[in-house]
């Protein structure tokens, strides 16, 4: 069984599957405590705040309320709700609390693609099919360190930024596990111009990818 803060079909807004329609299940629970999150409802699981799958689907605001599914339920949901997408972004919250083997599992045979969106503090438990995305969180609030376990898993690393000590942290990370052919995002923090320039010329400089959340350029979820 899996807590469940929400569930919503849109187009991916980051990284390599920029522009994929895409169906995000967005899992409750993270220590991570990251100080720009925009998604701080989804940090703690409260037991009182369980509520059912309709109203957790009916949610129209950011609520820590959340509904707990099997695998197949979130498959039958899926159905009912007319869901197009064939790609399923498992995200959080931190994902990466759970074992995401019998989700993942129960997706691909159903014919769904996967991905995972970690902050690579927990270790990732998902078939090798599954595509992770590993957004490391370095020196957060919650004190977790960013394993090598999951950085070694990762297909793309995608690293917000907003200032030069942010890419001076990612390169001494890429350089200390040795992970310097990885495919490296960087996200420029609330679209901030300063931000935004700086991730430019960084990619440039490094050869790097620019993910620049098209979903909150665009307008949608």
């Amino acid at each position: 069984m899996y807590q469940v803060n929400e569930v919503f079909q849109t187009i991916q807004g980051e990284g390599r599957y920029t522009g994929k329609p895409s169906i995000f299940v967005r899992l409750q629970g993270c220590p991570v405590g990251c100080s720009w999150c925009d998604t701080k409802h989804t940090w703690t699981l409260d037991p009182e705040l369980k509520t059912s799958p309709e109203a957790m689907l009916a949610k129209r605001s950011d609520t820590p309320a959340w509904a707990e599914l099997s695998p197949a339920q979130l498959l039958a949901l899926f159905a009912a709700e007319g869901y197009q997408a064939r790609h399923v972004v498992i995200t959080g919250g931190e994902p990466c609390l759970y074992d995401l083997y019998p989700l993942c599992e129960a997706l691909h045979q159903a014919g769904y693609s996967t991905q995972i969106e970690t902050s690579g503090t927990f270790e990732v438990k998902a078939p090798d099919s599954t595509w992770v995305t590993v957004s490391p969180k370095i020196n957060m609030p919650g004190g977790y360190k960013v394993l090598a376990s999951a950085l070694a898993r990762a297909n793309e690393i995608k690293h917000p930024v907003a200032m030069q000590k942010h890419i001076e942290e990612l390169q001494a990370l890429l350089s200390e596990h040795q992970l310097q052919d990885k495919l490296v995002y960087l996200q420029p923090i609330s679209q901030q111009k300063r931000a935004t320039e700086l991730a430019i010329a960084s990619c440039i400089a490094n050869n790097w990818q620019l993910s620049v959340q098209v979903h909150k350029y665009l307008g949608i979820e």
